[in-house]
């Protein structure tokens, strides 16, 4: 295979327009951006600057699609077909789109197969299935009265994703707006757009009508708040910053209160107890739960906390793990960890680590910028013994970056592990079934992991709590958020 990725590396990619109404628009300003590979810091082609006149012109198509009825009335039958077409299409053209990814926003390529197209095409295939097994109800009631509960798509759904897995996130909100019968209007971050744009040509092709899906690519600060502003978008789904997501909470206020999904940042609580069942399984896992993907992954395990008993030991092997992760070039089958995604990331991961050795940390491993002489961003994965009340133990950094805190019990355990104001992720490692069912009640997070790390499908919900947001991506209950329920009361 690597061969063939060699080859795709090199191709020349044309620069790229909005895909709105089913076709190819220039922005109405004439507005372009550059796209910068972090492999290599060399600009890769430039997409469409979108300004507000081009977001209303998506919204517009959206919004003529769904009210002729050829997408939102369609039978059930005919939307699985297309989008079990889709799926079908990204298989196909799978590695094009990981390595096209992978040259825009620098994950390594052996995740990005699995991560981008490989999810996306399951995500589609899942809704797919979906589409015709989500039923109204009938309410008890007398026998004089008939209540109805119907579900109806709500209308126009715009979806701003991030950077880090944009086909992934784009088609855990793509797929289930879709399957509900709703159009969409799609903003990808400016930092990761390709794929996307490469999946707007695939549902097109696969026969997608006109106008459902629109893609306006553009700054967060203007194509994005123009989205947030606009009176006739029904449903907002974001996932991205916590300072994102409340300025977009304030766009809804400001215009037609529409509803907003935030998924928003974490750091979430990795806890290993020393009767675990496997310690050398775990310190595996939990370092590519952080060092996957330069920890550019919005549940990476960022805090460890570890049982005083083991704490020295673990550490150390971590860190020995740490050391040993090949981190370069990310279109290499065997590099395990990749690029960061933009010089203006690696900044900031650097800052956390300069601010953890002025407030006391203790460095373990790495801290540095690497491979310089290659133009790109890349940065050594990193470990710091951290006290919970220093910075990189409650803020979240989104880069390569481990915080190890020891503990001495369960509770303290639980304490620490709710002593931030997120609540996305987290996991637990011990080989105590009762310690376990107590751990998972007493974390404050929308997902715990119990003696692993990630790898949770489709089949059930990913969302968080307090303020790593509301709502839920993945299962059925995604499909919550592109429906509005109308009753029916009717009197016999």
């Amino acid at each position: 295979m690597q061969d063939k990725i060699d080859k795709l590396r090199s191709d020349v990619v044309s620069p790229q327009s909005l895909f709105i109404g089913g076709e190819w628009r220039v922005p109405q300003s004439g507005a372009t951006m550059d796209v910068i590979s972090p492999i290599d810091g060399v600009k890769l082609t430039t997409i469409g600057d979108a300004g507000a006149i081009d977001v209303d012109l998506a919204v517009k198509a959206a919004r003529a699609a769904f009210e002729k009825g050829t997408w939102s009335k369609a039978a059930p039958a005919e939307r699985k077909k297309i989008l079990f077409r889709i799926a079908e299409l990204i298989e196909r053209d799978a590695l094009e789109l990981a390595v096209l990814g992978v040259r825009d926003n620098g994950t390594e390529i052996s995740m990005a197969l699995k991560a981008e197209p490989g999810s996306a095409a399951a995500t589609f295939r899942y809704y797919a299935e979906a589409v015709d097994k989500v039923y109204g109800e009938i309410a008890p009631t007398s026998e004089s009265v008939l209540g109805l509960i119907h579900r109806e798509p709500v209308g126009v759904v715009a979806a701003i994703v991030p950077w880090n897995f944009p086909m992934m996130i784009g088609a855990w909100k793509i797929a289930p707006a879709l399957a509900a019968g709703n159009s969409v209007v799609l903003k990808p971050a400016e930092g990761a757009s390709l794929s996307l744009l490469k999946l707007a040509a695939l549902c097109a092709q696969a026969g997608l009508p006109e106008g459902v899906l629109n893609v306006v690519t553009g700054r967060g600060t203007v194509a994005g708040e123009a989205i947030g502003l606009h009176g006739d978008i029904d449903v907002l789904v974001f996932t991205g910053s916590g300072g994102v997501g409340r300025r977009l909470l304030e766009y809804s206020a400001r215009s037609n209160l529409k509803r907003v999904y935030l998924e928003l940042g974490g750091k979430s609580p990795n806890i290993v107890f020393a009767d675990a069942p496997d310690l050398e399984q775990a310190a595996k896992v939990s370092a590519f739960g952080i060092f996957r993907n330069s920890g550019q992954v919005c549940v990476a395990g960022s805090r460890l906390l570890v049982e005083r008993s083991i704490h020295e030991a673990f550490a150390e092997r971590i860190s020995a793990i740490a050391e040993k992760i090949k981190v370069g070039d990310p279109l290499l089958l065997s590099t395990e960890s990749g690029a960061i995604s933009s010089e203006i990331q690696l900044e900031k991961d650097l800052g956390f680590a300069a601010q953890a050795l002025s407030e006391g940390a203790r460095l373990r491993t790495g801290g540095g910028r690497i491979l310089q002489d290659t133009g790109g961003f890349y940065m050594q994965p990193t470990v710091f013994d951290v006290t919970p009340e220093m910075t990189l133990a409650k803020e979240e950094v989104f880069g390569p970056i481990l915080s190890i805190i020891p503990f001495d019990d369960d509770a303290e355990a639980i304490s620490i592990a709710n002593a931030t104001p997120y609540g996305l992720a987290s996991a637990v490692w011990t080989g105590n079934l009762s310690r376990a069912h107590c751990m998972v009640r007493g974390v404050k997070a929308g997902v715990v992991h119990v003696n692993t790390y990630g790898g949770a499908d489709n089949t059930v919900p990913l969302g968080g709590i307090r303020q790593s947001g509301n709502g839920h991506d993945k299962s059925l209950h995604a499909m919550d958020k592109y429906h509005n329920l109308k009753t029916a009361w009717i009197q016999l």
